[in-house]
This record gives C-alpha cells, sequence and structure tokens, in this order.
C-alpha cells in the first residue's frame, strides 16, 4: 500500500526539487525515495521508473515555465512583451535548473503526450512576443528558434556559472534584449 500523502504528483514534485538541488545527473530513484522517506521499491507504485520520472519532471518543468512567460508577456506588445518573457523565461531557469535540465532531448511520443502540450503551451507564449513584431507567417518558427536559442542559452550558461568575467551578467541580459529586438524589428 503507497504511503499516505504520497502519490504521483508528490512523488514528480519531490523528485523535480531534488534535481534543482543536486542538478538531474545527480537525481535517482535512490535519492528521491530518501527524501521522501521510503524505500526505493515504493516510488514503482508512483512512477515507471527513472525514465518516466525525468519526463515527468520535463512535463512539469514545461507547464510551470509556460505559465511563468505566459503570466509575464500579459499586457505587453512588442520590445516589453520581448523583454517581460525573457526575463521570466530566465528566472526560471535560474530558479529551476534541474527540472529545466529534464526538458532538454526530451521527445514527445505524439501530439497527445502531456510533453507535447506542455511545450505547446511555451511556444504560444513566446509566439504572443512575436504579434508585436512584423514577423511573416513564414518566419514565425525561425523567429520562435531564435528566441529559444538566446534565452535558453544565456539561462543555461548563466546557471552553470558559465559567465565568469567582469561585466554585469544582468547588463549583458538586457542587451541581449534590445539585440534582439532590434533583429525583430528589422524582420
Amino acid at each position: 500500500m503507497p504511503r499516505a500523502g504520497l502519490d504521483t504528483t508528490s512523488v514528480v514534485a519531490a523528485g523535480a526539487a531534488l534535481a534543482d538541488e543536486v542538478g538531474l545527473a545527480g537525481l535517482t530513484m535512490g535519492s528521491l525515495a530518501e527524501r521522501v522517506g521510503v524505500r526505493t521499491p515504493s516510488l514503482y507504485k508512483h512512477v515507471g521508473g527513472q525514465e518516466d520520472l525525468n519526463r515527468r519532471i520535463a512535463v512539469l518543468a514545461l507547464g510551470e515555465a509556460a505559465d511563468a512567460v505566459g503570466r509575464a508577456v500579459q499586457g505587453y506588445a512588442g520590445r516589453d512583451a520581448l523583454a517581460a518573457a525573457a526575463r521570466a523565461f530566465r528566472a526560471f531557469v535560474l530558479a529551476h535548473p534541474g527540472r529545466y535540465a529534464a526538458t532538454i532531448g526530451m521527445e514527445p511520443s505524439g501530439p497527445d503526450d502531456p510533453l507535447a502540450t506542455a511545450g505547446r503551451r511555451l511556444l504560444a507564449a513566446f509566439t504572443a512576443v512575436l504579434r508585436g513584431y512584423e514577423i511573416e507567417e513564414s518566419d514565425v518558427d525561425h523567429a520562435l528558434r531564435m528566441l529559444r536559442s538566446l534565452c535558453h542559452g544565456f539561462a543555461t550558461l548563466q546557471s552553470a556559472h558559465g559567465f565568469q568575467w567582469s561585466t554585469d551578467v544582468d547588463e549583458s541580459f538586457e542587451w541581449l534584449i534590445t539585440f534582439a529586438d532590434r533583429g525583430l524589428r528589422a524582420m
């Protein structure tokens, strides 16, 4: 019988929190079992194993990122929306590096996969940003990839302490936003 109060949602949430603390590579079924106070085999009542756990964490992370970016862009357009989205995404990745790492390279099994659904929600939030620019429909996918590359790249590098020189990181991030805005306006 599963431990009272322990269900799939709480196991995944605990796994995501642990991944944020120790890194996704450091998250194991054993360390998670210890965190939630059960023996490792008990976790298999809630998740199908490490791969299933990582997949569920990826769904959680994409949904949380979509919520953060979606809330941030409401009521804004153009550069203001771009800045709000970029800042919200960066803040999410910096606050949740382990769970965000679970999203990288995780492929949906089909269009109804919760991973695909959560991914579409995040893309929709960034697509809303693009409505403030005169982007041709045929260029929207390219613009989305550019925004994701800029935001993902910066946030993951910062999260991994990849910026070791003296220039202020926040100043560099604002420069990135201005650069992206100018590029989108030039389209």
